[in-house]
Order: structure tokens, then sequence, then C-alpha cells
């Protein structure tokens, strides 16, 4: 009874050790394919970076590394969804208020490519909360709100994209050395009709009216 006991034993603890063994192994190549990740992402290979973050979230899906940096490679790619879907899951993965202050800045910063400027504005304010002395994160609040001001002004106002035929394509030819010669020594004469420069006196006039009243 001794013997059959002590094999048991014996064999419980070969596979506990083979089980830590086995974590640990794990861990390594979670480790590494984020390391490979990151310095992927650092030479812009945001795609390639993403698929190590990926194969990395397969092997351990409770790392917070792989998760926050699979967002930051989505964001480089435009991908705002998909993003804020990494960053968000990454969030449930860590008790440490400075990195979900970072987490709640950059989902803030995927919302605000959406335009979606009300919800930015929340994602800043909560990552504030978190970590008040982000200075970074209190110029992109500043930011979005203004954003946010200005659109309420111009809701009701009409803007008219200019057609193709209205621009001067010669235009950016002409540099500030050309309008200074041409001033200095009376240069290039424009012959304009007569009806033209009667309508485009009738604005000048009418500003410079307004500003001598």
């Amino acid at each position: 009874m001794f013997r059959f006991k002590n094999i048991n034993i014996l064999t419980i603890m070969i596979a506990v050790t083979l089980l830590f063994v086995s974590q640990e192994v794990i861990a390594q190549s979670v480790r590494s394919l984020v390391n490979d990740g990151v310095d992927l992402y650092k030479a812009g290979k945001y795609s390639d970076a993403e698929v190590k973050f990926k194969k990395a979230e397969e092997k351990d899906a409770e790392n917070f590394h792989s998760y926050f940096n699979l967002g930051d490679a989505l964001y480089k790619q435009g991908r705002y969804d998909d993003a804020i879907k990494a960053y968000q899951n990454s969030l449930a993965l860590t008790k440490d208020d400075l990195l979900k202050a970072k987490i709640y800045h950059n989902v803030g910063n995927a919302l605000l490519k959406k335009k979606k400027l009300k919800e930015s504005i929340g994602s800043y304010i909560q990552s504030l909360k978190l970590n008040p002395k982000d200075l970074e994160t209190k110029y992109n609040l500043s930011y979005a709100l203004k954003q946010m001001k200005q659109n309420k002004k111009n809701r009701h106002k009409k803007f008219y994209v200019i057609g193709t035929h209205a621009i001067c394509k010669n235009m950016k030819k002409t540099h500030i050395e050309n309008l200074r010669d041409a001033l200095k020594f009376e240069q290039y004469e424009i012959k304009l009709n007569e009806d033209i420069v009667r309508k485009a006196r009738q604005p000048i006039e009418k500003m410079v009216s307004i500003k001598r009243g």
C-alpha cells in the first residue's frame, strides 16, 4: 500500500512540475511575441506587429500587453473601432490606475479620430480622474472641447466648396518676391473688364467704410 501511494505522489509531483514548466514556456513565448511585435511597431510595420500581438493573445488570453499593444498597432492602421475594442479588453486585465488612464487616453484619441467628440471628451475626463497630471490628455481634452464649441457655432452655417473652375492654376507660382518686384518696378500690368473691376471694388470699399466707422 505504501509503495502504491508513493507512486501516486510521484506522479502528481511530476504532473505539477510539467504544468509549471509548460506555463513558463508559454509565458516566455508570449513575451517573445510581444517583444517582436513592439520591435515591428517601432519600425513602422504595424500590420506585422498586429500579427505578433494576436498570436500572443492566442497563447495567453489574459496578457495585458498583448491587447494594449494590439490597440496601438490597429490605431496606427486607422482601424479605430478595432483599436477601441483591443484597448477595452486590456482595461479588464490591469488594476494599475496609470495604465487605466493611458487606456482611456488612447480610447479618447481613437474616438476623436472618428469625430465622436462627446465620447472622446468623456474618455479624456475618465483618464484625468485616474491621472490628473497628464499634460497630453489635458491638451487633447481642451482641443476636443474647442472642436465641439466650434461645431455648435457652425451648426446653422452653410459652407460652399469652391469648384475647380474657380481655382487659379498659376497662383502657387507667384511668390512674395514677385509681388514685391511688380509693385516696385510697376511691372506686369493686368487689364480687366470694367464690370469686373466695379464688382471687385464694391466689397473692398465696404470693408474700408466699416473700418473707418
